[in-house]
């Protein structure tokens, strides 16, 4: 009778590696950063961080958001928060070749997805301004995006218009 089960799970294990071979990476949970008590906030200075130096990644993100909250005389992650809801995008192109020919097909992006662009987009375009410190051309940016300006919203309108553009092509879904 043992005998019978073990060649029914092997079977079972048979037929289960033939259709995935590979088990998908569990997502880990993002701990809360030790100020503000916020996943986000975490995220985002994971994303700064450059050679595992997370000491100097959080006091870049702090500085930024102590000079944020200098200028506009408001709540500094407030500020931040609607930065990366202003500059996350809803809907981009993905390439999807069909018949020799390759589509940018417009799909809707992943709210896990929505928020790492965003990361992303304000990071590399806070490196490209012109201030003298990262946290000060973070902050820039930081209070650029939540009014609607600068160069991460301008890749985010940039992104929906593309999309736009291809509409055409949607009947060509994943």
């Amino acid at each position: 009778m043992n005998e019978n089960k073990d060649a029914q799970s092997t079977a079972q294990n048979a037929q289960s590696n033939y259709l995935m071979r590979k088990k998908r990476a569990e997502k880990r949970p993002v701990l809360t950063d030790p100020k503000f008590n916020d996943p986000l906030v975490t995220r985002f200075i994971n994303n700064i961080m450059k050679q595992g130096k997370k000491n100097v990644a959080q006091s870049i993100f702090y500085d930024a958001l102590e000079v944020i909250g200098e200028r506009t005389k408001s709540n500094a992650i407030d500020v931040f928060k609607k930065a990366v809801n202003n500059v996350a995008p809803v809907i981009e192109v993905r390439a999807r070749r069909v018949g020799g020919a390759t589509y940018q097909v417009p799909t809707e992006v992943r709210p896990e997805r929505r928020t790492a662009l965003a990361i992303r987009w304000l990071i590399n375009y806070s490196k490209e301004r012109s201030d003298k410190a990262m946290s000060l051309k973070l902050a820039s940016e930081f209070m650029a995006a939540a009014n609607g300006e600068g160069n991460a919203v301008k890749k985010k309108e940039d992104t929906h218009r593309m999309a736009e553009a291809n509409k055409a092509f949607a009947h060509f879904k994943w």
